[in-house]
């Protein structure tokens, strides 16, 4: 009798929280290698679609990861309880706060504008950090300049610590692979309407590289994000994930990201993209951008080591061949953080912001 011939798969894995490298097969779909000389740039490309789901005798319950299976989830946020009041800002008050999410507290740096509060509220920007390891993480020592300039220009800013940074509850699990940062997000945008000084109607997104990538998933997810801006995000297809994400920058992972990760895990358990596309699209946003819940302003630094250059170039296309605004930035010879052209990004940003929520 012949024995079955096993065949192994050998997955090369990155030490890194955001994943690891796979392998790409010699017909994997490569990224576009052009990289524009000039900002506002957009190189025209055929849009991704979401292959439908195939017809099943019984409704199959969606990947907890999918769209479909986020937008059927409950996020309905909590009051935001004010823990203690920080150092004043130039132009406005910050705090220290929580808010629930599944039942954990969430820890938030929270900045309200001086002033009277204007008829409606004032709008507002949940802001979603990158990958920072969780065990060095602290609430009031991370992205200030960011969250400084945002505030100074009048918007009430939701800095929150997903779960397991810093004081937050539960176990920092990552991002990609499993949906507990998500629904932290989700749960902060339900939260942020309900305080008294914020006009519900007004809810921005801001977000850096993973926090991009969180950015844009719930620019799918939810219809509360009326605008979102994304620097360096991780904003790419799951597919573009697994074959075109090459990091060459610096990079501390944390314990929990190393070893087998949700790329082993799914490939096992639903094949590889071109044995299942179907999985693979209905868990990225990029499949669903013609329900983006607002416009897009993008950014990225053409050095930029850790998340290519390429997946921003990628998304404005995919989205203004959806009919969405999506506005891309490059910078040239700028990294991940686009420290060179820090005050022209942040320009940019508060511009598009007023723009759409003002």
């Amino acid at each position: 009798m012949k024995k079955a011939l096993l065949v192994l798969i050998n997955i090369s894995l990155f030490a890194s929280a955001c994943g690891a490298q796979v392998a790409a097969p010699a017909n994997a779909p490569n990224l576009p290698t052009i990289i524009p000389s000039s900002t506002n740039t957009f190189i025209p490309e055929s849009t991704q679609t979401l292959t439908p789901l195939p017809t099943a005798t019984a409704t199959p319950i969606p990947h907890p990861m999918s769209i479909n299976g986020m937008r059927a989830g409950d996020y309905p946020g909590s009051e935001i309880t004010i823990v203690k009041e920080l150092a004043k800002g130039l132009n406005y008050r910050r705090y220290y706060a929580y808010y629930l999410s599944e039942g954990l507290k969430i820890y938030a740096l929270l900045t309200i504008p001086d002033g009277e509060v204007p008829e409606g509220g004032f709008p507002a920007i949940v802001f979603n950090h990158g990958y920072i390891p969780p065990n060095v993480y602290k609430t009031t020592e991370r992205y200030i300049a960011y969250v400084d300039e945002i505030a100074k220009a009048g918007y009430v800013v939701f800095r929150i610590d997903y779960r397991g940074h810093d004081a937050s509850e539960g176990e920092a699990t990552g991002a990609y692979g499993n949906p507990g940062y998500q629904i932290d997000v989700l749960n902060a945008v339900a939260s942020i309407k309900q305080l008294p000084e914020v006009n519900p109607g007004k809810i921005g997104m801001w977000g850096h590289s993973m926090g991009g990538y969180l950015t844009l998933r719930a620019m799918v997810i939810s219809k509360d994000v009326k605008v979102g801006v994304i620097w360096a995000g991780v904003v790419a297809s799951y597919t573009d994930l697994l074959y075109n994400w090459r990091r060459t920058g610096s990079f501390t992972p944390s314990p929990s990201s190393r070893g087998v990760g949700w790329r082993t895990g799914w490939i096992d358990a639903y094949g590889t993209p071109e044995e299942n596309p179907d999985f693979w699209n209905s868990v990225s946003a990029n499949s669903y951008l013609a329900d983006l819940s607002g416009p897009l302003e993008l950014h990225h630094g053409a050095e930029d080591e850790d998340v290519p250059l390429e997946f921003s170039i990628r998304l404005a296309e995919q989205a203004r061949n959806a009919g969405k605004v999506a506005d891309l930035y490059t910078y040239e010879g700028d990294n991940h953080n686009i420290s060179k052209y820090f005050s022209a990004a942040m320009k940019r940003t508060i511009e598009f912001f007023d723009l759409y929520l003002k």
